[in-house]
């Protein structure tokens, strides 16, 4: 969604790193790219004007000139500001005191109200809420349907009874069809009859903005008396998305607003306007079509995504929900305890990746990915699939010891998985890498040059370089003195070396050592002690005749 205005961004401070002092032609310069990358993101006119003139306003102040490093002193007033026109700070659910909590969602139609109901309803759900979906939507065509269909993949319940439009055809805008005011409350009383501690309540939607939508929006709030009105917008819609807010603030006087379809290609000025110009938080994010696809919006977090700086902590939210803590303990165990790293605990890694989603929009999360924007856009989400496929066709003796793994083993492991014997040769390959890195931790090896963590962790798999020493500047190693062809020269070297041999020569080779003699303290030996030595038969010759 951002990776225009990201990459727009990104550049421009680019050309202000490595300067000592910024001027004030730098700051306008770099104001003016600014200003023509919002606007080139679709972002509303009046708010560009306000953010530009607030950023410019900062960076000619004290806070840069004083700085040690005025371009990263710009790139924070910029996020700083970038955090304030998106709604400045997280806004969770208000949750009533005294179930059922009602949330209304309200919006064009095709902005995704009914999906979002699922997906809204199944995050509740996940939090130990019992959510109530209703089907106040009785205009467009099987909406009543697509609400129990998604209900049912949410697993959770759906009120829903009136069936609605199924004429297959948009109903006229001054006909109504059923009383949806009438099952809005109805569904409110089945909830607290039923004890749902939560409602959420989809209503009817219009391609445009037009009287009757708002009338009947409006009538629905005031017969449930909602503690949540959330305004589903399209984050594809550009500049027209201001104005569809107003009148939607003025019609319904929602709460919050909730932006769906964020993980389409537009340039998500939407995101950028709507929460500045109707003073409205923007309370969640819908990145997918899944239902897990969703997430709670945290302004900090999304000015750090546009800024290339990554979002770790969504990251990492993400991963404790799809991980499973009792394999993580168990894997933790078999690390420290020394056991090899086998292609079933691979396996089960694997699938616990598979859990968190697109490995593109995961990947996307970490900082500096920008760069690597044509890479990941390349990467083949399949190879995952691909990788499992060629594990799942091995026996499981195989899995626990890939030596036996000959050629006909490939052979066949290929075969089952429908990959190539090059794919498997590839995989083992990578594992054998992966299982020595494993070894390694198990050892207590860390990652080398980190501070504080012992030992080295060599090369990650399938990244430049893994899994061999550096290349660095190595020192030069001794070279062997050979001996001499010179017989006198050669002579003297062999004595020489006989004197190492018995603790002569200065050696410092303690006593009790290899060769039991010549500690530090003792004497040496002396030149008459040497000529009167006793030795074998013959061994003279090699001493030159001595």
């Amino acid at each position: 969604m951002f990776n225009s205005l990201s990459d727009r961004l990104t550049s421009t401070f680019k050309n202000l790193r490595g300067r000592g002092r910024l001027s004030e032609a730098d700051i306008d310069a770099t104001v003016r790219e600014i200003r023509r990358a919002l606007l080139d993101a679709d972002v509303a006119v009046p708010v560009v004007r306000e953010f530009t003139a607030s950023v410019r306003e900062r960076a000619l102040s004290a806070e840069v000139s004083g700085a040690l490093n005025p371009a990263q002193q710009v790139v924070k007033i910029v996020n700083d500001e970038l955090v304030g026109i998106l709604g400045g700070e997280t806004r969770a659910l208000q949750l009533a005191k005294t179930p059922p909590t009602v949330i209304m969602l309200a919006g064009l139609q095709g902005a995704g109200k009914t999906t979002l109901a699922g997906k809204l309803a199944l995050a509740l759900k996940e939090q130990g809420h019992t959510p109530l979906l209703v089907a106040a939507d009785l205009q467009r065509p099987n909406a009543v349907t697509q609400l129990s269909v998604v209900a049912e993949r949410a697993g959770v319940p759906v009120f829903a009874p009136h069936p609605g439009n199924t004429s297959g055809s948009d109903a006229e805008t001054d006909t109504l069809i059923g009383d949806p005011v009438g099952v809005a409350r109805d569904g409110v009383a089945e909830a607290r009859a039923k004890q749902h501690d939560v409602v959420i309540v989809d209503t009817a939607g219009r391609l445009g903005v037009d009287q009757v939508l708002m009338q009947q929006a409006a009538d629905i709030r005031d017969a449930v008396t909602p503690d949540e009105v959330l305004f589903v917008i399209d984050a594809m819609i550009g500049q027209d998305a201001v104005a569809t807010a107003q009148a939607f603030l003025d019609g319904v006087d929602f709460t919050g607003v909730v932006l769906s379809k964020l993980d389409g290609d537009a340039r998500g000025g939407a995101a950028l306007s709507v929460a500045r110009v109707t003073g409205r938080p923007i309370m969640f994010a819908s990145t997918g079509e899944k239902l897990t696809d969703f997430e709670v919006f945290h302004p900090d977090r999304m000015a750090s995504r546009i800024l290339d700086m990554g979002d770790v902590l969504t990251l990492i939210e993400q991963a404790e929900r799809a991980f499973d803590a009792e394999e993580a303990e168990k894997m933790a165990a078999k690390v420290s305890a020394g056991e090899d790293f086998t292609l079933s605990d691979f396996l089960v890694q694997m699938q616990q990746m598979k859990k968190l989603g697109s490995m593109k929009k995961m990947l996307g999360m970490l900082p500096g990915m920008a760069q690597m924007r044509d890479q990941l856009e390349n990467f083949d989400e399949r190879e995952v699939d691909r990788v499992q496929a060629i594990i799942q066709s091995m026996t499981p003796a195989e899995r626990e010891n890939p030596k036996i793994i000959n050629g006909s083993r490939r052979a066949r492991i290929a075969r089952g998985s429908g990959q190539t014997t090059t794919a498997v040769n590839g995989l083992l390959d990578r594992f054998t890498q992966a299982q020595k890195m494993m070894r390694q931790m198990s050892k207590g090896g860390g990652a080398p040059g980190m501070p504080g963590m012992p030992g080295g962790m060599p090369g990650m798999p399938g990244m430049p370089g893994g899994g061999k020493k550096a290349r660095g500047k190595q020192p030069p190693a001794k070279k062997k003195k050979g001996k001499s062809g010179n017989p006198a020269k050669r002579a003297q070297q062999e004595r020489e070396a006989m004197q190492r041999a018995l603790g002569g020569g200065g050696s410092k080779a303690p006593a009790g050592s290899a060769f039991g003699v010549g500690g530090a303290d003792q004497e040496q030996p002396s030149e008459e002690d040497l000529a009167n030595l006793q030795l074998p038969a013959g061994f003279d010759k090699l001493l030159g005749g001595r």
